[in-house]
């Protein structure tokens, strides 16, 4: 048996939809733990390009089990059309669970969601507007709607009803805009109920009996760790916990379950959003980064920010997940620098920061600590092995196991499955 996490050991975006695919080889099941469809994952197989929201990074693979845990807030019309668009591509989704303690996302979270982002002005967090916050917090205030419900209709209608009276409320009073008739909804999730529910069961159960009969089962987290509701960049957080704790709650297990918990952190550091970003590149460096990495939102098609690699965030990841390991991703996009800069430390009045600090006024003031290394012209997206790459990629890589506390386990040269090295077993 073995229970593997997969996070983001930076802000999102690290690459964790491959680097979870390409785990998903040995496993025999994959869990979605935490998360909506704010989350964009990317997949490459043999040129054909795949775009997953909800759904785990393993449904490529047909013999796998693919769950979405409890801790997922479930936008049944973004999950129906992600299955009709992977079954439209020859995948047939029935090796889909969800989990019936999910919670449900309804529109007029989308429409809180927006409304509440405009009215932050200038202090805006940069949601993606997909009504993740208002769902988590419906939560949490005890007045959400799970999947259970919608197996119940007598239920759900009495459930929703009432929700919409009160947001109607909110909406109307504070916002000025009309919630969607009560009406409308039922009919709507009515469609909906008949397509999911063939994939509804206990999932908590179902990973437990896995684990109990020695498979191996892979977590994986959207986001990443500088998101986390407690320990990212509040309030410039999403509503989850990526970190690794968030894959037990989330999933239902228990963490004895846990083996290893591999961090997946691109060469360099990249963020969507707004927020202080200690090592951000204003010029032509992070320009030449961003298209060359195509670093664009999976999601929303953003522009990401973009910046050298900065190891106090990745030090922070280690310590709060219990990182075992760390996926380093997107080294090829670095090919072709003459120089390759990562952050040490910080400097913060005239003192050494070695670890990330909670304040964002502090964390605004902060000097990246620089260590300069040689680059490397040659085009390694083709490598195979680890002794196959330039003398100073390896350097690189190793320099950033040191500096992280933590062994590389992965190296990923590209956006295939194919173009990754394996440095160390995972399961």
């Amino acid at each position: 048996m073995s229970g593997v996490v997969v996070v983001g050991a930076q802000w999102g975006d690290e690459g964790k939809g491959k680097i979870t695919d390409y785990l998903a080889m040995q496993a025999n099941m994959i869990v979605r733990y935490q998360g909506g469809s704010n989350a964009g994952h990317t997949v490459v197989v043999e040129g054909q390009e795949y775009k997953l929201h909800l759904i785990p990074s393993g449904i490529l693979y047909e013999d796998k089990v693919c769950v979405i845990g409890n801790g997922v807030v479930l936008d049944p019309e973004v999950l129906i059309k992600e299955i009709d668009y992977l079954k439209s591509r020859g995948k047939s989704c029935d090796n889909l669970l969800i989990s019936d303690r999910a919670q449900l996302l309804f529109p007029y979270h989308k429409m809180l969601d927006a409304a509440e982002e405009e009215s932050r002005g200038e202090g805006k967090i940069g949601t993606t507007r997909r009504g993740i916050g208002p769902a988590y917090m419906d939560k949490s205030a005890r007045a959400g709607i799970r999947v259970h419900h919608l197996l119940d209709w007598d239920e759900f209608t009495q459930l929703l009803k009432r929700a919409v009276t009160n947001k109607s409320a909110m909406l109307r009073r504070v916002y000025g805009i009309e919630c969607p008739d009560a009406g409308e909804l039922l009919e709507q999730f009515k469609e909906y109920a008949s397509r999911i529910a063939r994939y509804v069961t206990d999932t908590s159960v179902v990973i437990n009996e896995a684990l109990d009969r020695g498979e191996n089962v892979l977590f994986e987290g959207a986001q990443g760790t500088l998101l986390d509701i407690d320990h990212g960049t509040y309030p410039f957080v999403t509503s989850s916990h990526p970190v690794a704790g968030g894959a037990c709650i989330g999933a239902g297990v228990g963490p004895t379950k846990i083996d290893k918990v591999i961090g997946v952190a691109k060469a360099y550091t990249s963020r969507v959003g707004d927020g202080p970003f200690p090592t951000e590149l204003f010029d032509e460096v992070g320009d030449w980064i961003r298209e060359k990495g195509h670093e664009y939102g999976t999601t929303t098609g953003r522009p990401r920010r973009c910046g050298w690699l900065d190891t106090a965030i990745i030090r922070h990841a280690v310590r709060v997940s219990g990182l075992t390991g760390l996926a380093v991703t997107r080294l090829d996009t670095l090919g072709g620098l003459k120089e390759v800069k990562i952050c040490r430390e910080y400097r913060y009045n005239g003192k050494v920061l070695e670890n990330f600090p909670a304040s964002l006024k502090v964390l605004q003031q902060c000097e990246p600590v620089y260590e300069v290394l040689p680059g490397w012209e040659d085009d390694i997206s083709g490598c195979t092995r680890f002794e196959d790459l330039p003398k100073p990629a390896r350097d690189y890589v190793q320099r950033i196991g040191e500096l992280c506390r933590c062994p590389v386990d992965l190296i990923s040269l590209g956006r295939e499955r194919t173009q990754t090295i394996r440095l160390n077993e995972i399961f």
